[in-house]
C-alpha cells in the first residue's frame, strides 16, 4: 500500500530548495510570515509504480521551464511547491523575468494539451511516491522527489529559491556531515546527526533543510538529483544521477525555531544626544547550545539633542577625548593634525610623543577622529568611552610611499587586423589614481584609446608597433613599467621563418682534418621569438596558449670521423608551435662575508612573503614568476648575528637558471648607551682614515614600539658599509636604485650604508628612536657637486628601492683639539624605526652601459659564446691620479649573459676618460672567469675593442702589474663614447639612451670578454640542444635530456695516477631500451684537475647520460657508459660499493678492457660513496654546475672548486707517459729481447703494487662504511 503524506511548514516535497543563507556557514536569524496549508496526494490504486513513473515522464517532457504547462489556465498550470513551502526568490540584483509567450490557454485552443491535464495531475499528486530512498515514509513526513522529474525544476547553476516567510522566530543551525559519497550514495541522517553530534545539536521539529556540496555548491549547479525532509534528514542516490555521475560530498544545515522569549527593552544610556539600549533573552534549556544566536540586541535611542549640542557636533564642557597617531608599527608621529571629520579646520596637534587631547568632545559620541601628516595617508579613528566622560582613540597613519609596479606589460606579436591588449598593475599604500600608456615613448590619449590599467588595440596596422610602457600615479608620484615590444606582421608575412638559422657546433677532435684546426658543423637552430596567438584567441591579459618559433622537424646524418661514425641530428624545418613553459630560477648560497660561513636557515622573504629557508649549507632555490621584472630577495638570519640582507637577484628571463653566492654582513659589537645623555657613534673606521660621518642621538630620544618613552641602558649595534673598502661592495644590500620625478629607475652613488640595531640592554625588546643626527665630514665627500647634492635615504625591504628621508645641509662645529680648526659637516635627520637600512647617496646622472660576453675558451669563438654568466661591474671613482682622491667604489651592477651577451649599467664621463673607473668580473655557478689578457702587450682582437678607443678606455687585466694575482676581472676607465667619432660610435660603451642597441649589437662590434677556466672541457650531443635556452630542446628519443621540465645530471668521479693532467671520455650509448641500444647519444671530454695536496694525483668529474625514461616515457634506459682517459693508462681499482651495486643490479657492461671503465648506468641516485653524483634541477647547467661542485668535493651536500682526489671516487686509472726519446717496444724486442722483457716484467710489477695499494684503501673505507 502506499501511504499518503502530509507537508507542515516543510521545504517538503521538491528538491534542493536550499534556503538562503550563509554559504560558509553560520547562523541567521528573523521573523518568517506565511501561511500554513496541506497536500494530500494519492496515487490510483493497482496502479504499476514503473508504469506510473513512465507516464509522468512523458508527461513531464511536455511541461515547460520549472514544470509550468506552455498555457496559463487550467487545474495544472503549474505544479506547484505544497502551499505550505515557501515560493522561490530571486537572488539579490536580479531583476524579476516576465515569463515566455504563454500561448494560448489550456483547454481552448490547445485540446492535445489538454487531453494531458488528468495525467498530469495524477503525477503531480503521486510524485511524491515515485523518489522513494531507503524504505518508506510515515503518514506524518513528506517525502522528497527526485531533482527533474517532479517539482519545481532547478537548472544547472541557477541558484536556490530562497526560504523565506516564517512565521517563528527562527535560526540555521551549523553545518553537518556524517556520511561520505560511496555505495549507494550519500546520506545524512537526521538521526545519525543526533547520535554523532549529540541530540542537543538540532531542534525537535526542524523548520526547512539546506544541502550543499563541500565546495558550497548546491545541487542544482553540480546538476545532481536530491532529496531533502528536515525531519528526516538528505540523501543523494548514485542511480539517480546523469550517466556516468555519482554523488557529491554533501553537508547540511536545519533551521530551527527560537523557543525563547525577549525581555522587555532596558533604558537608554543617556538622556540626550545619541545613546542606545539593550534588551536580552531567556532560554529555557539548561543545555549548552540550546539556544544559539545572541543573547542580547541592541536598538538606537532617539533623544533630543544634549545642551549645545549642533546637527553634526555634540559638546560636553566636562568630557574630554585622548588621543594618538602612530605609524602601523607602533611609532608615535608627533606633528599630526588632528580634525573632527564632521568639522573643518584643525582642533588640535599632536605633541612629541604623539598624544594630543580635546576637550568638550561627548564621551558617548562615538566621534570620528581625523589625522593628517604630511608625507602620510590621513587616517580616521573613532572614538570608543573607557568611562563616564573620557572617551579615548587612536589613529594610524600609513607612509604615503611611490606606487610599485606588480604587472608589467609583456612582449606580442599579431598580425595585422587582430587585437591586442597589454596589462599593467601596480599597488602601493595608496592605490593608483591612474595609469597612462606610451608608445615609442609618446603618450597616447586616454580619451581616444579608454585606457585604464589595460590597453587594449583593436584592428592593429602596421605602423602601431613598438615599444609600449605604462606609469601608474599616485599623491606621492609615478613609477614606469617595464617596455613591452608589439611586433605586427604584414599579411602573408611569416613569423617563424621555415629555414633554421646558423648554429655552429664544435666536432670531437678526432673528426677534424690534420692541420686545420677544430671542425665546426652547422645543426641549425629555431629562433626563440614569439608566433601570432590564433585569430579566435582574444586573452585581456596574457597568451596562455602563446606559440614561439621552435623545432618542427629533424634530419639524420653521419660524419665520418677517425676509426668511427659519428651520427648528428640536423634542424631541417622550423615552425609556430606552442612554447615551452619558461621557469626562470635563481639557485645559491648565503654565506658570511667576513669568514665564509653558511647562514643556515635564514629566513627568505620575496617582498613580504615568507616562502622558505635556507638550508644547513646555507642554499636556496627561488623560482621567478614569468611577468617579474626585479627579483627583490630578503634573508633573515635567525640567531640576529647578521644585518637582514636585501638583495635584487638578476635573473635569465628566459627560463635559464642561474647561481648566485649572496653575502651576509655581520653586525658590529654592540655598544651601551645610556638614553638620559648625548651618544655619538662613529660611522666608518677604515685603518689610518677619519670616520665618514656620524650618528649623534641626543638624550631622552629612546622609545619603545608604542611610542612609550624609554629610559635606562641601550644595547646599539650600528654596521656601516665604507665604500672606500673595496671588498665591502659584495655585501651592500639592494642595487642602490630609486624612483625618480618621472617615475623610471634611476642610480645612486653611495659615501656609505649603515644599519641600526637598537634593544633594551639584557632582554629583546625592540627600540626606536628619532629625531636623530646623521652628520657627514664635508671634507669626505670631494666629487664636484656631490656635497650639495648629497641625500639620506633609507631601504624599502618590499621593493628593494632607496626612498628618500631628507636632505643634508652644511652646518659648522668647532673640533675639540688643541689647535681648534673649524670642520663642515652635513647634518640630517631620520627616524629610526623598523629595521631600516639607510644610505648617503647621490643621484647621478652621467651613466651609459657596458657590453660583455662571456665564451667556453679563450678562443673567443662566436658560436661558443656561454649564457647565465652573471657579470658585476663596480664603479670605481674616482680613480686614481685623478685629483678627487681618495679612491673607493661608488655603485654596483649585475646582469646575466644572454645568446648577445650583458649590457650593464654604470658612471661615466665624456671629459674626463679617468673621472670613473669600473671593476669587471665574472662568474658562472661557482665558477670565476677569466678576462682577456693585457699583458705582455695589449691585443684589440684578443680583448674584442678596437683602436685608439681602447687606449681611451685603459684596459688592464687584475694581473697586469702582478701575474700572481687572479685574472678574474679587468679594470677600465669609463669613458663615455664622444659624439661623431666613428671609432667609438660601435661599443663596448654605449650612451644611457642606447640601451637597446647596446642589447642587440652583433658579435663583430666592440665589446669586453671572458673565458671559463675550465676550457678543457667538451660536449657532443646527438641531437642539439643549448642549455642556456630551454626553449631549444626538441623531443627525440636520442636526447641527452629527455625531459625539458626536469633536468637530471650525472657525473663519475675519476682518479688518476699520473705525473700530469689526462683527458677522460665518457662514451654514452643505448644500452637497455630496444629502440636505443647501441645508438649514441653524446659524448663527454673532461680534462683531470690536480689535487694540491697530492703530487702526481689528479681527478676528473665526468658526465654521463643518467638512466631513465627516455622522451616517450614508456620504457627506462640504462645507458651503456664507457670511460676512456686518453693515454696509456690501466684501470686499477673500482669502487668496492659501485661494483657491488653493478653486480646486484644486472645485467653487467662488459668489462674486459684493462683501459676503460664500463658500466649501464644506474637507476637510482647513487652518492659519493658510489663515486657517482647526481643532481636534479629545473635547469640543466645549474644542475650540473651544482654536481660538478660536490663532485671536487668528494661529497653528497658540499661544494668546492679544489679537487680532492681521493674523496669519493669511483674508478681509479695508472698513467704513465713514455719516455722522452725511448725506442718502441717492437724495436726494443728486435734489438735485445731480453732487455725488453725485463723492462715490460718491471712495469707489470709497479702497476700491481700500485693496484694493491689503491685496493687497500678501499678495502679500509668500505670497513668504515659498514662500521
Amino acid at each position: 500500500m502506499v501511504p499518503r503524506g502530509t507537508s507542515r511548514g516543510t521545504s517538503g516535497p521538491y528538491v534542493e530548495n536550499g534556503g538562503v543563507g550563509q554559504a560558509e556557514g553560520g547562523a541567521s536569524s528573523g521573523r518568517r510570515r506565511g501561511t500554513r496549508a496541506s497536500l494530500r496526494a494519492e496515487a490510483q490504486p493497482g496502479a504499476p509504480r514503473g508504469a506510473t513513473h513512465r507516464a509522468c515522464s512523458l508527461a513531464a517532457a511536455s511541461l515547460g521551464p520549472g514544470g509550468a504547462w506552455p498555457g496559463r489556465g487550467g487545474a495544472c498550470g503549474r505544479v506547484p511547491p505544497p502551499p505550505s513551502a515557501p515560493a522561490p526568490a530571486r537572488p539579490a540584483g536580479v531583476r524579476r523575468e516576465r515569463p515566455a509567450d504563454p500561448g494560448p490557454p489550456l483547454g481552448r485552443s490547445d485540446p492535445a494539451m489538454a487531453s494531458l491535464l488528468p495525467l498530469l495531475c495524477f503525477c503531480a499528486a503521486a510524485a511524491a511516491h515515485l523518489a522513494g530512498a531507503r524504505g518508506t515514509t510515515s503518514p506524518e513526513e513528506p517525502t522528497a522527489p527526485a531533482w527533474g522529474s517532479d517539482g519545481p525544476s532547478l537548472r544547472p547553476g541557477q541558484p536556490s529559491p530562497a526560504l523565506e516567510d516564517w512565521e517563528e522566530t527562527s535560526e540555521w543551525t551549523s553545518w553537518f556531515n556524517v556520511d561520505h559519497p560511496g555505495g549507494d550514495g550519500d546520506f545524512e541522517s537526521l538521526a545519525a546527526i543526533r547520535f554523532y553530534y549529540g541530540p542537543a545539536r538540532v531542534c525537535p521539529r526542524p523548520l526547512a533543510l539546506e544541502a550543499r556540496t563541500t565546495d558550497w555548491a548546491l545541487p542544482s549547479a553540480v546538476g545532481e538529483r536530491v532529496h531533502l525532509n528536515p525531519t528526516r534528514g538528505f540523501w543523494c542516490l548514485n542511480r539517480e544521477q546523469p550517466r556516468g555521475r555519482r554523488c557529491s560530498n554533501y553537508h547540511v544545515r536545519f533551521r530551527c525555531p527560537l523557543e525563547v522569549a525577549w525581555g522587555p527593552w532596558g533604558p537608554c544610556s543617556a538622556t540626550c544626544g545619541p545613546s542606545r539600549r539593550l534588551r536580552r533573552r531567556r532560554c529555557p534549556s539548561p543545555t549548552k547550545n540550546a539556544c544559539p544566536g545572541l543573547s542580547v540586541e541592541a536598538q538606537k535611542c532617539v533623544r533630543a539633542p544634549c545642551p549645545g549640542c549642533s546637527s553634526k557636533t555634540c559638546r560636553c564642557p566636562d568630557h574630554t577625548l585622548l588621543g594618538s597617531v602612530v605609524t602601523p608599527s607602533g611609532h608615535s608621529l608627533p606633528g599630526a593634525r588632528i580634525s573632527l571629520r564632521d568639522s573643518p579646520g584643525t582642533v588640535a596637534i599632536s605633541d612629541e610623543h604623539g598624544t594630543f587631547r580635546m576637550p568638550g568632545v561627548c564621551a558617548s559620541s562615538r566621534a570620528n577622529v581625523s589625522a593628517q601628516m604630511d608625507s602620510f595617508l590621513a587616517g580616521v579613528g573613532q572614538a570608543q568611552a573607557n568611562g563616564s566622560i573620557s572617551a579615548v582613540v587612536t589613529v594610524v597613519l600609513t607612509k604615503l610611499e611611490k606606487p610599485y609596479l606588480v604587472k608589467h606589460p609583456e612582449s606580442r606579436v599579431r598580425e595585422s587586423g587582430q587585437n591586442v591588449t597589454f596589462c599593467c598593475k601596480a599597488s602601493g599604500s595608496l592605490t593608483p589614481k591612474k595609469y597612462s600608456w606610451f608608445h615609442n615613448e609618446t603618450l597616447l590619449d586616454r580619451r581616444e584609446h579608454r585606457y585604464g590599467a589595460h590597453l587594449e588595440l583593436w584592428g592593429l596596422h602596421p605602423d602601431q608597433a613598438g615599444s609600449y610602457h605604462c606609469k601608474a600615479w599616485n599623491d606621492a608620484g609615478a613609477v614606469r613599467s617595464g617596455t613591452a615590444w608589439l611586433t605586427v606582421l604584414a599579411p602573408g608575412q611569416p613569423a617563424c621563418s621555415p629555414q633554421p638559422q646558423e648554429h655552429l657546433i664544435k666536432l670531437p677532435e678526432d673528426c677534424s682534418q690534420p692541420g686545420h684546426g677544430p671542425a665546426y658543423l652547422d645543426v641549425g637552430l629555431c629562433p626563440d621569438t614569439l608566433c601570432p596567438s590564433p585569430a579566435r584567441w582574444s586573452p585581456r591579459c596574457g597568451d596562455v596558449g602563446s606559440r614561439c618559433c621552435s623545432v618542427h622537424r629533424l634530419e639524420s646524418r653521419e660524419i665520418h670521423c677517425s676509426g668511427y661514425i659519428l651520427p648528428v641530428k640536423l634542424v631541417a624545418e622550423c615552425s609556430c608551435q606552442k612554447c615551452h613553459p619558461r621557469r626562470g630560477l635563481v639557485r645559491g648560497r648565503v654565506v658570511a662575508a667576513d669568514s665564509g660561513e653558511p647562514l643556515r636557515f635564514a629566513r627568505i622573504l620575496l617582498g613580504r612573503e615568507p616562502i622558505g629557508f635556507t638550508s644547513y649549507q646555507g642554499d636556496f632555490t627561488i623560482e621567478v614568476l614569468p611577468s617579474t621584472q626585479r627579483l627583490v630577495v630578503t634573508f633573515v638570519d635567525p640567531s640576529g648575528e647578521f644585518v637582514d640582507t636585501v638583495k635584487v637577484l638578476p635573473f635569465d628571463p628566459r627560463g635559464a637558471g642561474v647561481y648566485h653566492e649572496v653575502k651576509a654582513m655581520r653586525k658590529k659589537a654592540p655598544v651601551i648607551l645610556d638614553a638620559s645623555q648625548r651618544n655619538t657613534i662613529p660611522l666608518g673606521e677604515q685603518e689610518d682614515e677619519a670616520p665618514l660621518g656620524e650618528l649623534v642621538l641626543p638624550p631622552g630620544v629612546f622609545h619603545r614600539t608604542n611610542g612609550e618613552p624609554y629610559v635606562g641602558a641601550v644595547e646599539a649595534r650600528v654596521t656601516f658599509v665604507d665604500p672606500r673598502d673595496l671588498t665591502s661592495a659584495a655585501a651592500a644590500p639592494s642595487d642602490l636604485r630609486f624612483v625618480d620625478s618621472d617615475g623610471d629607475l634611476a642610480p645612486l652613488r653611495t659615501y656609505g650604508m649603515f644599519s641600526v640595531d637598537l634593544h633594551a640592554a639584557g632582554s629583546a625588546e625592540q627600540l626606536h628612536a628619532g629625531p636623530v643626527a646623521v652628520r657627514v665630514a664635508a671634507d669626505q665627500i670631494r666629487m664636484a657637486g656631490h656635497v650639495e647634492a648629497l641625500k639620506l635615504w633609507s631601504l624599502n625591504p618590499d621593493t628593494g628601492l632607496w626612498e628618500e628621508e631628507s636632505r643634508l645641509q652644511g652646518q659648522s662645529s668647532a673640533a675639540p683639539r688643541v689647535r681648534r680648526e673649524e670642520r663642515v659637516f652635513l647634518v640630517g635627520n631620520v627616524e629610526i624605526r623598523e629595521r631600516r637600512l639607510f644610505n648617503l647617496d647621490v643621484p647621478e646622472r652621467r651613466r651609459c652601459f657596458v657590453k660583455v660576453r662571456a665564451y667556453a675558451n679563450d678562443k673567443f669563438t662566436p658560436s661558443e659564446q656561454v649564457e647565465g654568466v652573471v657579470v658585476t661591474l663596480v664603479n670605481l671613482e674616482p680613480a686614481s691620479g685623478f685629483s678627487a682622491n681618495p679612491r673607493a667604489w661608488g655603485r654596483f651592477d649585475s646582469a646575466v649573459t644572454g645568446p648577445n651577451g650583458a649590457c650593464l649599467p654604470a658612471f661615466c664621463d665624456a671629459d674626463q676618460p679617468d673621472a670613473y673607473t669600473a671593476l669587471v668580473t665574472a662568474t658562472l655557478g661557482g665558477e670565476e672567469l677569466e678576462a682577456a689578457p693585457s699583458r705582455p702587450r695589449l691585443l684589440p682582437a684578443t680583448v674584442g675593442v678596437t683602436q685608439p678607443y681602447l687606449d681611451r678606455l685603459g684596459y688592464r687585466r687584475t694581473d697586469h702589474d702582478d701575474p700572481a694575482l687572479k685574472r678574474n676581472g679587468f679594470h677600465i676607465n669609463l669613458a663615455k663614447p664622444r659624439r661623431g667619432d666613428p671609432t667609438e660610435a660601435k661599443g663596448p660603451v654605449y650612451p644611457w639612451r642606447s640601451l637597446r642597441e647596446c642589447q642587440e649589437a652583433p658579435v663583430t662590434s666592440s665589446h669586453f670578454r671572458f673565458a671559463r677556466v675550465e676550457a678543457d672541457k667538451y660536449e657532443y650531443n646527438v641531437v642539439p640542444f643549448r642549455e642556456g635556452a630551454p626553449a631549444s630542446w626538441t623531443g627525440d628519443l636520442l636526447a641527452w635530456w629527455p625531459n625539458p621540465q626536469e633536468f637530471r645530471a650525472c657525473y663519475l668521479k675519476v682518479k688518476i695516477q699520473g705525473p700530469q693532467e689526462y683527458m677522460v671520455r665518457s662514451h654514452n650509448v643505448g644500452g637497455s631500451h630496444p629502440r636505443t641500444q647501441g645508438q649514441l647519444y653524446g659524448l663527454r671530454d673532461s680534462r683531470s684537475v690536480r689535487d694540491p695536496e697530492r703530487p702526481g694525483t689528479s681527478a676528473a668529474c665526468v658526465e654521463f647520460k643518467c638512466g631513465g625514461m627516455l622522451f616517450d616515457q614508456r620504457q627506462v634506459d640504462r645507458t651503456l657508459v664507457t670511460v676512456i682517459p686518453q693515454g696509456s693508462c690501466r684501470r686499477v681499482a673500482v669502487n668496492g660499493l659501485l661494483r657491488d651495486y653493478l653486480a646486484r643490479h644486472p645485467p653487467t657492461a662488459p668489462g674486459d678492457d684493462p683501459a676503460a671503465f664500463a658500466m649501464l648506468a644506474p637507476l637510482d641516485p647513487l652518492g659519493h660513496n658510489y663515486g657517482v653524483y647526481t643532481v636534479t634541477d629545473q635547469s640543466p647547467r645549474l644542475a650540473k654546475e651544482i654536481a660538478i661542485g660536490r663532485c671536487f668535493d668528494g661529497s653528497s651536500d658540499g661544494f668546492s672548486r679544489e679537487m680532492r682526489a681521493d674523496a669519493g671516487t669511483a674508478v681509479t686509472f695508472w698513467c704513465r707517459e713514455p719516455v722522452a726519446g725511448r725506442r718502441s717496444l717492437f724495436q726494443r724486442l728486435l734489438e735485445s729481447p731480453a732487455m725488453a722483457l725485463g723492462d715490460i716484467r718491471r712495469e707489470m710489477g709497479e702497476m700491481a703494487r700500485a693496484q694493491a695499494q689503491v685496493g687497500g684503501v678501499t678495502r679500509i673505507r668500505q670497513g668504515r662504511a659498514r662500521q
